[in-house]
């Protein structure tokens, strides 16, 4: 089969730093699934590896990232249960093994789930990784349920790839009141069409959140950089409020001035079940096939802003441009 990946983390603009090369059709293992790839998306976590994992070396066997996938299943493990030969299914795989950016990939059924009808690859292929990340950071970590339904919630990045499906799980699931950061004319306006009550600029985060009529907030969640706002998040957050971040902060994040307020504190990585095999690790197949469903009924919407046609070394360096310019909105799709 093709496949795209990279032997050296070079800058995007080099010529190597994507390459298209041949290797075996994988075998799916007892509870894997062979999926036929036909679209693929970028995610922030794409780039971080590309740019991070062969610095000091050349690998050889080229590197195969990606990490959002929809595609039929051509085979199963003789384990499968949830899924045969012939289905459509999306996902946004496991950290540990072989990426989505090839024509075939194996896969562990219970992170699968079946792919929305109503929606085309590419607008499936968007969703995956950011709505299981924004739905475990609302509902499995922070514990937001309906009880909390009408309170405040600050979101950092909202036209960004989690953001975009943030704000319209939190306001249309959650029932909360949504703000979120944006700074351009087209940012903006791209985080009012999913929902968000009101759009601040990220530069004067506590003046800005304070403007728009909210001296604190009961949630905050960060899709940006952590350290960047901390001190306006200690200030921000209610008195038994919750924070939670998917970001790398570069600094530690001095938890102890959350104590006064008794707030909590909640880490989000999409990958930790498949990682280390959770119990609990079914839970994203039954994730992704609620998302499929509120994909179907039109509750949620596809984040889809910019499809590349073609399976081919260049898309991927289109797309890794777009993306670590900081620039992008909503996300990218390569349809195969």
């Amino acid at each position: 089969m093709k496949a795209i990946g990279f032997k050296k983390s070079l800058p995007i603009t080099e010529q190597d730093s994507f390459i298209e090369f041949e290797i075996a059709k994988p075998i799916p293992g007892a509870q894997d699934l062979l999926v036929k790839i036909k679209a693929v998306s970028v995610n922030p976590v794409d780039f971080k590896i590309r740019q991070n994992s062969a610095v000091d070396k050349i690998l050889e066997t080229p590197k195969i990232i990606g990490w959002d996938a929809v595609g039929i299943v051509e085979a199963v493990g003789e384990k499968v249960s949830l899924f045969k030969v012939g289905d459509e299914v999306f996902y946004a795989g496991d950290i540990t093994r072989q990426g989505s950016n090839a024509e075939y990939q194996i896969i562990d059924e219970r992170i699968v789930g079946k792919k929305p009808s109503r929606l085309s690859d590419a607008q499936t292929a968007a969703m995956p990784l950011t709505a299981l990340t924004a739905w475990e950071i609302l509902f499995d970590r922070m514990h937001i349920s309906d009880k909390d339904k009408g309170k405040s919630i600050l979101i950092i990045g909202g036209a960004g790839g989690v953001g975009s499906v943030a704000i319209q799980v939190a306001k249309k699931l959650a029932g909360l009141q949504v703000i979120t950061t944006a700074s351009r004319p087209e940012s903006v306006e791209w985080c009012k069409k999913q929902g968000a009550d009101f759009v601040v600029n990220h530069r004067n985060l506590l003046e800005e959140v304070r403007n728009a009529g909210f001296q604190q907030v009961d949630f905050i969640v960060d899709f940006v950089d952590v350290n960047q706002y901390w001190n306006a998040f200690v200030e921000l957050i209610k008195p038994q409020g919750r924070i939670g971040s998917i970001s790398d902060p570069a600094e530690p994040v001095n938890l102890r001035q959350l104590k006064g307020k008794s707030v909590s504190f909640h880490w989000e990585l999409m990958f930790t079940r498949a990682m280390f095999q959770t119990e609990d690790m079914i839970g994203q197949h039954h994730i992704l096939n609620k998302i499929a469903e509120l994909l179907d009924d039109g509750t949620l919407k596809t984040t889809l802003n910019e499809t590349l046609k073609g399976f081919t070394a260049e898309h991927f360096k289109q797309a890794h441009q777009m993306l670590e310019s900081g620039s992008a909105i909503g996300k990218i799709v390569i349809e195969y």
